[in-house]
């Protein structure tokens, strides 16, 4: 059983979202990344099983959220290699995916919710101690543009949204500096083990 809107509050929130500007899009995998110090995920943990569905929204499982958000979350954050480990746990909270078949004037956009939490490993508690909230719609494109119920399945909309989400996630930490050590640089004597003339004197 999937969740309908359950509250006028509930769906406001979500019609709300549907008004906003597309975000940036997180498909891509710069080499610039945002600077999180000593950081490394170490389990990434998706829960969808309350998500509210919004309005002419297409249905999906919580597995599929659930595997397509975990896999986006590996995929950005493989690039942190720290040894401070992390978690990051992931509730969604409600999402629109949109359907074909809406006239142009009416063509809606795909939108998604969640709620966010940082956890310290060696801490063992949370860094955050209420849920940050992340909303975002899906990249403007020229499959987007009129309405991606038009032109993508549900799955390709899933995968729009969860890279342009995981991106957010990846700013949101990078706002927040100070819960992060920096990363050790390397000692003197490790750069000069390392060092072509070192290895030179050896030999």
């Amino acid at each position: 059983m999937h969740p309908a809107i359950t509250s006028p509050r509930a769906g406001l929130a979500l019609l709300a979202a549907l008004v906003l500007s597309a975000c940036a899009s997180g498909r891509e995998l710069r080499e610039e990344r945002a600077e999180l110090g000593d950081f490394f995920l170490s389990h990434a943990i998706v829960v969808a099983d309350n998500a509210t569905v919004g309005p002419a929204s297409r249905r999906a499982e919580p597995e599929q959220w659930e595997e397509v958000l975990t896999t986006e979350m590996r995929r950005r954050f493989a690039r942190y290699d720290g040894d401070t480990l992390y978690h990051l746990g992931v509730s969604v909270d409600g999402y629109v995916l949109a359907v074909p078949g809406i006239p142009v004037v009416a063509a809606p956009k795909s939108v998604l919710i969640l709620g966010v939490t940082l956890w310290d490993d060696a801490a063992g508690r949370k860094v955050n101690s209420s849920p940050h909230r992340i909303t975002v719609l899906e990249s403007l494109s020229g499959e987007t543009v009129v309405s991606s119920g038009l032109t993508q399945s549900a799955e390709e909309q899933m995968q729009n949204l969860s890279q342009n989400a995981v991106l957010s996630i990846e700013n949101w930490l990078a706002s927040n500096p100070d819960w992060f050590p920096p990363k050790p640089e390397s000692t003197s004597e490790e750069v000069a083990e390392a060092s072509p003339s070192s290895a030179g004197a050896e030999s």
